[in-house]
């Protein structure tokens, strides 16, 4: 057999790693009910679920209906067959598909978290329209070491997994402590005082028009060919330099955005597409179906942020305004003409500073979680 060792590896081990083909590790089958439960949808199935175990191992069970967060005693990993970019797919997630595989080690005294992170590392992309390309599983070749260095590694990789898993469980609750105090701080459809407010203000809220805050801006700067573009993500993941795959045509006409101006996406206001733009990005071009706005007095911008990117601003305004066909674009005068109800300036700013402050610390453990992220793919390499 051919032999291979790693460029970083633990004190005191030396010896080759040998050859494997991954039938003889691994047993696979497919369950004839199951889901997966996410965090991300309501799950009103009754079928089992998929989920996770001890140290997020996965169990499952595919005989009892209605049964939730079941388990067996061994793990298993779950495995994709019908992807184009990773046959492994992340608890949590959601699918009920024939796809879908369960992997279980042969030997037990081989180790399963380092079994577990050998599946994801392995760089294998279907061809188009490729399926059930499980039957080429068996011959897939992986190299591993002695059973103690599998533990070795497999423990570190464990450990790194539960440092993960501990980020995005604060970061999960940080987004739903936001929603909590979204959904308490800003008026009910059709109400004049929020639920939850800071001490000292009592005032109504008034109604006002969007265009009584916001000036759109249009200066004129290159053509698509030249310019520096940017685009406004959907779901309010803020304003980014635009990947080009291509220049552009040199007879559209782009505008330059300044910082600190509000924008959305005429075709996308209906998917959250609205940001402020960063100092890191100031000077930067887009064309009229990603509209630009100054701020007037008497408006907090992060205030108004908060304000547009709640559901029942953007989704029930903009379906109001385009008669729910979700391809039509919201022009500036439409969004103009769109109710705002709003406090005095000063509840507004302590409104918009605590929002802000929460975005920040959403934002900071975000990055400590991509950061973690990227230093486990290293360690996978």
């Amino acid at each position: 057999m051919s032999k291979k060792v790693p460029e970083l590896r633990f004190k005191g081990f030396t010896d080759d790693w040998e050859e494997r083909k991954l039938g003889e590790i691994f047993n696979y089958e497919q369950p004839t009910k199951y889901i997966v439960k996410s965090t991300e949808y309501d799950d009103n199935f009754n079928t089992p679920v998929l989920t996770a175990g001890k140290s997020f191992l996965l169990g499952y069970t595919d005989e009892i209906s209605g049964i939730k967060n079941a388990t067996v005693e061994n793990p298993v990993v779950i495995f994709d067959d019908f992807t184009t970019d990773s046959h492994y797919v992340d608890f949590p997630f959601k699918i009920k598909s024939s796809a879908m595989k369960l992997l279980s080690l042969n030997d037990n005294s081989d180790n399963f978290y380092f079994m577990f992170n050998t599946l994801k590392n392995i760089k294998y992309v279907p061809q188009s329209h490729e399926r059930h390309w499980i039957s080429k599983f068996s011959s897939f070749v992986i190299y591993k070491p002695s059973q103690e260095e599998q533990q070795k590694i497999g423990s570190f990789f464990k450990q790194l997994d539960d440092t993960i898993a501990l980020h995005q469980r604060k970061l999960d609750l940080l987004k739903e402590q936001k929603k909590g105090f979204l959904q308490k701080m800003f008026p009910k459809h059709g109400e004049k005082v929020p639920e939850l407010r800071f001490a000292g203000f009592a005032d109504d809220w008034e109604e006002h028009k969007v265009g009584n805050f916001l000036s759109e801006s249009k200066i004129k700067g290159s053509d698509g060919s030249v310019s520096k573009k940017l685009t406004v993500k959907l779901w309010r993941k803020g304003i980014v330099p635009k990947e080009e795959i291509y220049k552009g045509s040199s007879a559209t006409q782009y505008y330059i955005r300044l910082a600190g101006q509000f924008m959305y996406g005429k075709l996308d206001f209906l998917n959250q597409a609205f940001g402020i733009l960063p100092n890191e990005l100031d000077g930067y071009e887009s064309t009229l179906d990603s509209p630009a706005f100054d701020f007037k007095d008497g408006i907090n911008p992060n205030f108004f942020l908060e304000y547009v990117c709640r559901e029942n601003f953007y989704k029930y305004q903009g379906n109001i305004a385009n008669g729910s066909r979700k391809a039509k674009r919201i022009h500036a005068d439409t969004f103009f003409d769109m109710p705002i109800t709003i406090p005095n300036f000063e509840e507004q700013q302590k409104i918009g500073s605590f929002f802000k402050q929460l975005d920040d610390t959403i934002a900071l453990h975000q990055r400590k979680l991509d950061l973690l992220k990227e230093q486990k793919k290293g360690f996978l390499q």
